[in-house]
């Protein structure tokens, strides 16, 4: 049997749940193939993928499990044999991505933006800001970095709703959004792409956004209608900081680049030193279980 991992880092941690006769092997990209894909049984593949990626399951018969380190698993969704168990890296990144969402809550509503480009003339740009204290926050997707978020907004005084698939104690279906909008300073985007969102922010969704408020993504590009945010965004009526785009990478002539009401960061919410121990420590229990024939965790169903 053979085991695949991306990084170095993966080695170790999957050796030692590994079985003696079992090779674990780096496998950095499709063009990087440490022997034949036949054997490989269970796939670590490179930290977000592109869905050519998967392309390779053609090349594996002996597939059994893909651990992704992703929290999102939209590009391998329907693309892998019915043999094949999808799971993904939830739980992974949710300290990261909760601060990077409240990384730009603050930079927005503190300016951080104006006076860094002020900086930049040597400009003494003294002005009155906003603040967090008081903000109403809605957190569109309630899974496991949802709530980090709203632990690491428990400090900063500010009222959280929440919003799921599905209602349930405490927490509002996504049919009722429209109702919700308006009321919200800051909406917090954490779903991820299925039919069901890609476009879920469209004209009516943020037409529904109130004059100030800001739309934060930290889910995947598609979720958001470009041309739609666009539009708004060039206003001035609302704000935007997003982590994703549609398309990803913008392209540098995209007006969103230009608006002083809009903060763009290249995919980078996930992508701190810890990221690969953990999803490395995620990959070598669930191939643990694997082995075990346990149930996996983070197993990937209707897309989610």
């Amino acid at each position: 049997m053979k085991i695949w991992v991306a990084h170095d880092t993966g080695l170790d941690p999957l050796r030692a749940q590994a079985p003696a006769e079992a090779v674990v092997e780096v496998m950095p990209s499709p063009e990087e193939l440490p022997s034949d894909p036949a054997g490989v049984a269970f796939w670590v593949p490179p930290f977000l993928a592109k869905p050519e990626v998967t392309e390779l399951t053609e090349r594996m018969p002996d597939l059994r499990v893909v651990q992704l380190l992703s929290a999102g698993a939209d590009a391998w969704v329907g693309r892998l044999p019915a043999e094949v168990t999808l799971c993904d890296a939830r739980g992974v990144h949710d300290s990261s991505t909760a601060e990077w969402v409240v990384g730009v809550m603050l930079s927005y509503v503190r300016d951080l933006p104006l006076f860094a480009r002020a900086q930049e003339r040597g400009e003494w740009a003294y002005r009155r800001t906003d603040e967090l204290a008081g903000k109403r926050v809605l957190i569109v997707g309630s899974g496991s970095i949802g709530r980090a978020v709203e632990a690491r907004l428990a400090p900063f005084e500010v009222t959280v709703t929440r919003v799921a698939r599905r209602p349930r104690a405490g927490v509002h279906g996504v049919d009722e959004l429209p109702a919700l909008l308006p009321d919200a300073d800051v909406v917090v985007l954490l779903v991820p792409l299925t039919p069901q969102t890609r476009a879920l922010a469209d004209a009516s969704f943020l037409s529904r956004l109130r004059d100030g408020a800001l739309l934060v993504n930290a889910a995947r590009g598609p979720v958001v209608d470009t041309a739609a945010v666009t539009a708004e965004a060039l206003t001035g009526r609302i704000g935007f900081a997003t982590d994703v785009t549609d398309p990803e990478p913008l392209p540098p002539d995209h007006a969103l680049w230009r608006l002083p009401n809009v903060l763009i960061t290249p995919h980078v919410a996930g992508s701190v030193p810890a990221v690969f121990r953990r999803g490395y420590a995620l990959a070598a229990a669930q191939l643990r279980r694997f082995l075990a024939n346990e149930p996996l965790d983070n197993v990937v169903t209707d897309g989610y």
